[in-house]
């Protein structure tokens, strides 16, 4: 087996421990960046046969022409999404390979924890709690059994998220725009989901189509109160409006493992600094909002997969001369792409 370079951008310490575990029979030469993988950081990549990279990698046309002029044949994302990648001007020059399903069970388990967190005060109680402060006042929440849950997107997350809150004995109507066929979910519009949930929980891929899908219209059509769950991308959700939607008590509580602008963010320590992003600062600092920082994937199960995965693609793209988890801009648009993933996108 040849023994292949790859640069790995946005290492963490679990990153490093899953792949390295993961790597032990391959034996790969895999180099560890702190960095994100930027126009500025694209040099790391020299000598490479493929870079590795996460949700907050910011693959532009100008670093795909730096990938591509340091012969730099593949880009490996170790997530399912990739919206942070040029997937179109990549065609023909670059090939992309993705994990496209690692652990469905860890998001929608997280999205009910941070639901039920977020309506039984949970996290006030840990913190009264540990002051002594046993009081029950203003710890009053609801119960989820009958109320309706709008679920928009019912891929492999969004239909175990479903099966979760049908155990709560909840109402779930739910909205794709390629509904599962006989699934047995009732599917409505996205009229109906805003107007109809007292929960809403987002299991989607971010398109140009659904970015900031959450406005201040869509906000206004709400029931009062509704409480909002977005484990998916950030960008579904414009952020402003969603301040202003619980400042006007329109909008009761929020859920958020993800957030817009999270990218110089998330998965770093701020504790000891001040954060310049005012429009995060405010929802931190709202009460009835819950801030995870794209936490939902975080288990030993998906971390194993993600490894075992992303290697099995790279192996299978150098070896085999193709990947069954390769994408590009033509298998994202239906209907105009016969890809059968036996041989490489071009």
């Amino acid at each position: 087996m040849a023994k292949y370079k790859i640069a790995f951008y946005d290492a963490k310490d679990y990153d490093k421990n899953s792949f390295m575990k993961s790597n032990e029979e391959k034996a790969y030469e895999i180099s560890y960046y702190d960095t994100r993988l930027t126009e500025d950081t694209c040099r790391l990549a020299e000598g490479c046969d493929a870079v590795c990279i996460f949700v907050n990698d910011d693959i532009n046309r100008n670093v795909i022409d730096k990938l591509v002029s340091m012969n730099v044949k593949l880009i490996a994302l170790r997530c399912a999404g990739y919206n942070n990648v040029d997937i179109e001007y990549a065609y023909g020059k670059i090939h992309v390979v993705r994990v496209p399903a690692y652990s469905p069970y860890a998001i929608a388990e997280h999205a009910i924890a941070m639901l039920l967190t977020s309506i039984r005060r949970i996290h006030k109680a840990f913190i009264r709690t540990r002051d002594f402060n046993f009081s029950l006042n203003g710890m009053t929440g609801f119960d989820l059994h009958g109320k309706t849950v709008g679920v928009v997107g019912t891929g492999k997350i969004g239909r175990i998220f479903i099966d979760i809150c049908r155990g709560f004995g909840m109402n779930v109507i739910a909205y794709d725009k390629f509904p599962a066929v006989d699934s047995g979910i009732k599917y409505v519009s996205l009229e109906e989901i805003w107007e109809q949930s007292d929960i809403i929980s987002f299991h989607c891929p971010l398109t140009d189509e659904n970015r900031h899908m959450v406005n201040k219209d869509t906000i206004a059509k709400m029931k009062k109160g509704v409480t909002l769950i977005n484990t998916s991308r950030g960008a579904l959700i414009d952020a402003e409006a969603l301040v202003e939607g619980i400042k006007d008590r329109k909008v009761g509580a929020a859920c958020l493992d993800v957030y817009e602008e999270e990218s110089n963010v998330f998965f770093h320590d701020y504790s000891n600094h001040i954060i310049n992003d005012d429009t995060l600062a405010r929802l931190i600092s709202m009460p009835n909002v819950i801030v995870t920082s794209h936490q939902a994937f975080l288990t030993e199960e998906a971390l194993t997969n993600i490894a075992d995965t992303t290697l099995e693609n790279i192996e299978e793209f150098f070896e085999n001369e193709y990947s069954k988890n390769e994408v590009c801009y033509k298998c994202a648009m239906v209907g105009s792409c016969d890809q059968k993933h036996n041989k490489k996108c071009f």
